[in-house]
């Protein structure tokens, strides 16, 4: 094999270093894949780390220790984030989307995979931290951004059910009150799915009254899986109490109560801080 330069080799790493995000990469394993010393590879982790923070393209950390190595974090900077979240607020601000009952229309929002991607990434920034083992939502429309924010951190993404499938294997069920409704609600999520023990954050499009993201959390407590945390890509500023608090939702919806209603969304207080 000819020997590899170094601009080939930078580029080789940065890929794999991208496609698994949070996944730490030692530096045993680029030396025997590139043929070079682990003086070279530090310098070469050295030039990367630096383009990667002038350029905003997220973090790469050098882990210490026995099982350390060097690992990319797709995280965005406060400002782009804020940004970022602004220009999407006002796209979808307005009387066109409001919807019967209180909601809005985001299926093309959360169909998209550039959007979901940049809010997965945002949503995981906040909670490389708390180190969550796995990502939860409820299925169907959180899906997509769900799935970002657990590539992004680097965890599998877990997904409860309004039934049991047979596929699943036995699985646990409870009833809870949805918010929105104040209907009994089921939520099936497999035995197999979690363990004893890990730490989940929950992930969803929407936030109302917080029923189905209070009944996520009583699901995790059947599992004795600690919630470190709870994230939406939207959440209505009324009513003002929810069932669950301490959330991080991208962005807040008032609707107002005209004969046409119109929907006013900005970004999030945390993302303004």
């Amino acid at each position: 094999m000819d020997k590899i330069r170094r601009n080939e080799r930078m580029s080789a790493m940065m890929k794999i270093l991208s496609d698994a995000p949070n996944r730490i990469f030692t530096l045993s394993y680029f030396c025997d894949l590139f043929g070079a010393a682990k003086s070279t590879m530090s310098e070469d982790i050295d030039i990367l780390r630096e383009v990667v923070g002038q350029f905003g393209l997220g973090e790469l950390d050098t882990v210490t220790g026995a099982a350390g190595g060097v690992r990319y974090r797709a995280t965005v900077q406060p400002e782009a984030a804020r940004e970022y979240i602004a220009e999407l607020s006002r796209q979808l601000s307005g009387q066109g989307r409001v919807l019967p009952g209180g909601f809005l229309y985001l299926s093309d929002i959360l169909s998209s995979p550039e959007i979901v991607r940049r809010m997965g990434d945002i949503l995981a920034t906040a909670y490389y931290d708390a180190a969550p083992d796995f990502v939860l939502t409820m299925e169907t429309k959180g899906i997509p951004v769900a799935m970002t924010t657990a590539h992004a951190l680097g965890v599998p993404l877990v997904i409860a059910r309004r039934s049991s499938k047979v596929y699943e294997g036995s699985a646990v069920n409870i009833n809870y009150v949805s918010g929105s409704s104040g209907h009994i609600e089921t939520m099936s999520l497999s035995r197999r799915a979690v363990k004893e023990g890990q730490r989940a954050l929950i992930v969803d499009d929407f936030l109302k009254g917080g029923g189905t993201a209070k009944g996520m959390v009583d699901l995790m407590h059947e599992f004795s899986v600690e919630v470190v945390g709870m994230a939406f890509v939207m959440e209505t500023a009324a009513p003002g109490k929810k069932r669950v608090s301490g959330q991080k939702s991208l962005m807040i919806l008032d609707i107002s109560q005209d004969e046409q209603p119109t929907a006013a969304i900005r970004p999030a207080d945390w993302l303004m801080a």
